[in-house]
């Protein structure tokens, strides 16, 4: 519809949206100034896949002669849009206390420098990650495969970054990254969570994995497992508490298959245990154990012929099984 088609309505219905925001400011940034972008989040998470898979995501045709210039290009693009979203974290906080923001963008700069700084040493983390990847999947037939077409690869590669900028201690970017990773491959992963090397997430959807999660090396998960809390203590106010331990500690060498359950901040699973597919886990679990549910009970018959040729009774038609 047209707004020329609302006629003599218009007027009263922005009176009444207009009114509406400003008896709430909960979900409204009226006359502040602060606040990032989430476009700008995901061209930056666009940039850092193409400078950490270069030839693969991006530009091809890259050659030892051209990868200096390709890199040369990439790489301030990424620190300026970096350096302008940290600043507009920063101040959003700041602006949200009701702190100056007079030193956000000197500390912008220092953040979005010795982030760009630490892109080598992630990128060894990743390589690693497609090797893992690749190593347990007998589907796969090639690296650039994983990095193409796994949504697991994907999310770790957006994780690991904004690892990193959550430990700068820089506000509300890294959780948009992450944020990004999630509508993206269906994994939920916080930027706060603890990963190791060589870590697989395979088939991904419905991964979970809460802030203080700490994950050892060499460690695999399968589609919907759930690595969280368990509860959330309140203060006197009724306020949730935070800045505790409230998610499981995974040791090494660790399998989760598919939509296991692990809750809990004193939970531990040991090194080289592997928890089966739908467990449930509020304990822990001792190094090299295994942890299962029981089968279900099933009963299967062969199909009986029908009383009359000519028509099957939904009793005659229904599986007959016991779980």
């Amino acid at each position: 519809m047209q707004p020329r088609h609302l006629g003599e309505s218009l007027a009263p219905l922005v009176e009444r949206l207009v009114r509406s925001y400003l008896a709430d400011r909960r979900t409204q940034y009226i006359d502040r100034e602060y606040l990032p972008s989430r476009a700008r989040t995901d061209q930056i998470c666009d940039l850092l896949l193409e400078l950490t898979y270069p030839g693969i995501i991006g530009r091809r045709g890259l050659t030892r002669h051209n990868i200096s210039y390709h890199v040369g290009e990439l790489l301030p693009r990424l620190w300026e849009m970096l350096t302008e979203e940290v600043q507009q974290c920063l101040c959003h906080a700041a602006e949200c206390d009701g702190r100056p923001t007079d030193a956000c963008e000197e500390r912008a700069v220092d953040m979005a420098t010795r982030f760009v700084e630490r892109i080598p040493d992630v990128r060894a983390m990743l390589n690693d990650d497609v090797q893992a990847h690749y190593d347990g999947d007998p589907a796969a037939t090639n690296l650039a495969e994983i990095i193409l077409a796994y949504p697991g690869l994907l999310a770790i590669t957006i994780h690991r970054y904004a690892h990193e900028l959550y430990q700068l201690n820089v506000p509300l970017l890294p959780r948009l990254m992450s944020e990004h990773a999630h509508y993206l491959t269906g994994i939920d992963i916080h930027p706060g969570a603890r990963i190791g090397r060589s870590f697989c997430i395979d088939h991904g959807s419905g991964v979970v994995i809460g802030e203080t999660t700490e994950i050892g090396d060499n460690v695999k998960l399968y589609q919907g497992v759930t690595l969280g809390a368990l509860s959330f203590p309140k203060d006197e106010r009724g306020r949730i508490l935070r800045g505790y331990k409230r998610h499981p500690t995974v040791g090494h060498n660790v399998t989760l298959y598919a939509n296991a359950i692990i809750l809990g901040g004193d939970t531990v699973i040991g090194d080289g245990a592997v928890v089966g597919g739908s467990v449930f886990l509020t304990k822990s679990v001792a190094p090299g154990h295994q942890v299962s549910i029981p089968p279900p009970l099933l009963r299967v018959r062969p199909p009986k012929p029908p009383s009359d040729p000519g028509r099957v009774t939904p009793e005659e038609f229904a599986a007959d099984y016991v779980i």
